[in-house]
């Protein structure tokens, strides 16, 4: 069955992967927004359930409500501004794990295409070279899996829907992406994007850490 446009968010427990005290970071199951959307039907969100928990959460960065994966968010505000300047500056690295339509050629690559949002069809994204924000990507193949290819995606930037544009663009749409798959490929039951790792510096100390969540599908 293809996702569904309708918002009936998982009725999951919260999935803590790190606590300490300056940041929490989670693993976010797919069909739940990291934030709240306009509209009460849209109140139920990843930061809300956190907050029942750590009413002091702040927001660093979203993940795609179709998305799943690793997601930090700070428990202070020195926390938040440290951790949001590293995503700002590009200094976290981010690694995705997809599954994508077709057998992709050669075996890795980057796509370099810069994006903006397409205003007559919100909240899509599309290539335009003119209006368009720097929006790079590089990609890895894992596996070919009979006519889908397993890939990792490792983007530079942080644009709205960059990965998955991206992937469209190069004729190999993510499975499942209710906004940008079609025909069979729209055919699954969850999009097949996981944010598997996420590496960063900790705001109090500045050590290196690393944290991994192996996609579901």
């Amino acid at each position: 069955m293809p996702v569904s446009s309708e918002y009936t968010p998982p009725d999951t427990p919260l999935d803590i992967l790190h606590e300490d005290a300056d940041l929490l970071v989670v693993n976010k199951p797919a069909g739940l927004l990291s934030v709240p959307g306009k509209g009460e039907h849209l109140a139920d969100c990843l930061i809300s359930r956190l907050a029942g928990a750590f009413p002091q959460v702040l927001l660093v960065h979203r993940l795609d409500r179709d998305t799943s994966g690793v997601m930090v968010f700070a428990l202070t505000a020195h926390a938040q501004r440290h951790l949001g300047l590293q995503f700002e500056k590009r200094m976290t690295r981010k690694t995705y794990h997809a599954r994508v339509a077709g057998r992709v050629e050669p075996r890795s690559g980057t796509v370099d295409l810069p994006l903006c949002v397409d205003w007559e069809n919100r909240p899509r994204q599309k290539v335009d070279h003119e209006q368009g924000r720097a929006a790079l990507t590089d990609w890895r193949v894992v596996r070919h899996e009979g006519d889908s290819t397993r890939i990792r995606l490792f983007p530079k930037t942080g644009r709205s829907h960059q990965l998955r544009v991206h992937m469209l663009s190069l004729g190999h749409p993510i499975l499942g992406d209710p906004l940008y798959a079609s025909g069979e490929a729209l055919n699954h039951d969850r999009m097949m994007l996981h944010a598997e790792e996420l590496r960063l510096k900790h705001p109090d100390g500045g050590r290196s850490l690393s944290f991994r969540v192996k996609a579901p599908f």
